[in-house]
Order: C-alpha cells, then structure tokens, then sequence
C-alpha cells in the first residue's frame, strides 16, 4: 500500500488502482479569521475512489478537493458498503465531554491491500472505550492523532496504541513549521521504541517490515 500524507489528518492510499482519500482540505481560510495558521497547501489533482469524513470540520470534510467521482462516507457510524468493501464506522467523540463542545468524530476501520487499516479522526475522549476497541478489533495500520488541543495528545495515543497493538502506527494532527495550534509529535515519540522517519511525504507499506512492532512511521512534513 502507498500512504501520501498532506498535513494534518488527510491522507492518500493506494492499492493497486484503488485508492482512499480520508480527511481532505481545501483552502483553510476560516482558521486564520480565527487567529489559528495552518499553512498547507490545498489538495489538488489527487483522486479517489473513496473518500472517508471523519468529522464536519473545514480542515477535515472538503470532498469537493477530491476528483474522481468518489463514494463518500461522512461522519456516520454503522457497517457501510463501500468500493473497498465494508467499512467499518465507529461511533466516537472530537472532545472529553461527550461531543458537547467539538461534535461527533468517526474512527473509520476497513482493509485495503491485506491490510486492516484504522484511521482515529479528530478523537478527543479521555480514552477509548471497550466497546469502541472491541469494534475497532485487529488493527495492522493506525492513523492516530498526537497533537493535544483539540484532539488527544501523547499520554492519550500512546494508552491507545498500547491497547490495539497495531503493527504499524502513523502519528497524525500535530504541530509542524505550517501549523501553530498544536503540539508537536515529539511527546509521543519519546516513549516509543520503534521510529521511522520517512525523507518524504510518502511511503510503502511493503518497506517497513514487521520486525519491530509496534513501529512508528513518521513522514516528513508536506
């Protein structure tokens, strides 16, 4: 599978001649109304044949960014039918107080290439309930915010990997030289054993191996 990362939570992957876009962004002007600079450049010529929202937020849900005419998946919950097969939508929280501040958030679990795939959104519970980690189930690779603020931060994710065990970790919507509000990856990385930095935006998950687990790939920075 190739992962394109594009800044905070959106990614690309690709299997074969299927891909899944997940959390897409646009032009992020209400963020800088709101005195928060984020600086990625807008995804542009980058296709899909799914595209997953996590969550209705402005740096999360731009389908419009996405070409193709994808199928949309966008903030639900449930066992949806989908080009990649099923996927898998689990019922969660953008902050600790039951979504009453920040709204709904799905973690989205599906398979693509042999690979079960999670992607945790803008989660933002305390921690993650048995109920959501017995839905979520096996996991090979998972996308996981780090960066505090809105989301959970390190102590948060690292509690999580631990529970799910995955093969593979890739943190995601934290703090970088485009990007003010958040903390940076630093926190969680340093109780981790196993770190990857990845020279580009992208790699392939058939280079990472398996041998140290869980491993914590961390592309550079779009």
């Amino acid at each position: 599978m190739h992962v394109e990362w594009y800044g905070q939570s959106a990614f690309r992957l690709t299997a074969g001649n299927t891909s899944v876009a997940i959390d897409p962004f646009g032009r992020i002007a209400g963020l800088a109304a709101r005195g928060l600079r984020c600086e990625y450049p807008p995804i542009e010529g980058v296709a899909a044949d799914l595209v997953l929202v996590t969550h209705e937020h402005a740096d999360h849900n731009a389908v419009e960014a996405i070409d193709g005419e994808p199928t949309v998946l966008r903030a639900t919950a449930g066992r949806l039918e989908s080009p990649i097969g099923e996927v898998v939508a689990v019922a969660s929280e953008h902050d600790p107080v039951a979504g009453t501040k920040r709204g709904p958030n799905t973690i989205f679990c599906f398979e693509l290439d042999g690979l079960r795939t999670v992607h945790m959104g803008d989660f933002g519970q305390r921690a993650l309930r048995p109920e959501q980690a017995e839905a979520i189930g096996a996991v090979d690779l998972l996308f996981i915010p780090v960066g505090g603020g809105p989301t959970i931060g390190a102590r948060q994710a690292r509690a999580i990997a631990e529970r799910l065990e995955p093969r593979w970790i890739v943190p995601m919507h934290y703090r970088t030289a485009r990007i003010d509000f958040l903390e940076s990856v630093d926190a969680f990385l340093e109780h981790m054993p196993h770190v990857k930095h990845v020279p580009g935006t992208s790699f392939e998950t058939a280079e990472l191996g398996a041998e140290e687990t869980p491993l914590v790939v961390v592309p550079a920075a779009p």
